[in-house]
């Protein structure tokens, strides 16, 4: 089977839009595909943050994937292989200064920082690209699942790779393909021109185990038309609550609303009824399988330490070959 690597930051809660855009994309590749798929908390780090919090967001991240439907075998924590890190040095000395130097979530990252007043940008934010290449690397990963804004890091990775095979005279690592499954734009509710995020503030996401009555609550607010749509178009906001429905495998129940819309004779309570109803459904699911989880927390960390570990054996076989390559000495494991 062909091997797809992905991986996420802990950064708390999961919303919909984490789960429709990403993690229900890596619950289906498992079908397909020999998955991977990372917690890295190294990334994590980049930025100022709360060790204590790293840590239960790490545990919290890794029961929300299992939840939802994520294999524990095919989870690893970043932190518990620490092979990534040796072999983030390593394409230091390959990868080109003046691309790394191009990448534009550092431009961004920095400049929210310097926006904030913080006067502190640190080289590993700066170097994080090269790390994220030996998260894909370190696994001969064939394919990645990216979206637009990560091609520009999946083509760093394939450009460290090339030239590491270059230098080296033999193509051992495996350059990676872009894998580009149909993956929703899910947009806030409250404001559907700008993506669902838990930075934006609670209005703007929908959380993934949010009671009911909360998820009703949200989606009976939601922004539908702010009567600045052109003629002839369908609202951001009503085409959001439509792709939520989509996203959540019930559009087809609800053919009627989309053929009402067509008509003119869309009830927005409608359309808002059924999303509310589908994602309350949903995180139903999700909750009860949490619950089941954090009832043995400690069953879960064993699980998932162990996965890291058979994981791990793949990764200290890349380090070996890489460093028998290289010219480096070599611990024989």
């Amino acid at each position: 089977m062909k091997r797809v690597l992905s991986c996420i930051q802990p950064t708390g809660d999961m919303h919909y839009g984490n789960y429709f855009g990403a993690v229900k994309n890596w619950v289906d590749l498992q079908e397909k595909y020999d998955c991977i798929y990372g917690v890295v908390d190294y990334h994590a780090m980049t930025m100022p943050y709360s060790p204590k919090k790293l840590r239960e967001n790490t545990w919290d991240l890794i029961i929300n994937l299992m939840a939802t439907g994520i294999k524990p075998e095919a989870l690893f924590v970043q932190s518990l292989i620490p092979e990534h890190v040796e072999l983030c040095w390593i394409f230091n000395c390959f990868a080109s200064y003046g691309q790394v130097s191009r990448m534009t979530q550092f431009k961004d990252k920095s400049a929210q920082s310097e926006e904030k007043g913080e006067g502190f940008i640190s080289v590993g934010l700066y170097d994080y690209p090269v790390l994220q290449a030996a998260d894909i690397l370190i696994y001969r990963a064939d394919y990645v699942p990216v979206g637009k804004d990560q091609e520009q890091h999946l083509e760093l990775s394939r450009n460290i790779a090339q030239r590491f095979n270059n230098q080296m005279g033999k193509e051992y690592f495996v350059l990676p393909e872009s894998l580009y499954t149909e993956t929703p734009n899910i947009r806030s509710t409250a404001d559907p021109s700008r993506k669902m995020s838990k930075s934006a503030g609670e209005k703007h996401y929908i959380n993934v185990f949010a009671e009911d009555a909360v998820i009703r609550k949200q989606v009976k607010s939601a922004v539908t038309d702010t009567g600045d749509t052109p003629a002839g178009e369908m609202s951001a906001g009503v085409a959001n609550l439509f792709e939520l429905l989509k996203a959540s495998g019930k559009l087809d129940a609800h053919q009627s609303l989309m053929e009402n819309y067509k008509s003119g004779s869309l009830r927005y309570v409608d359309l808002k009824e059924a999303v509310a109803d589908a994602l309350a459904d949903q995180s139903a699911i999700f909750r009860q399988r949490k619950a089941e989880l954090n009832a043995d927390k400690k069953a879960v960390k064993e699980m998932v330490k162990s996965s890291s570990e058979n994981i791990r054996k793949r990764a200290q076989e890349t380090i070996r070959e890489v460093k028998d390559l290289t010219g480096l000495l070599n611990v024989r494991f």
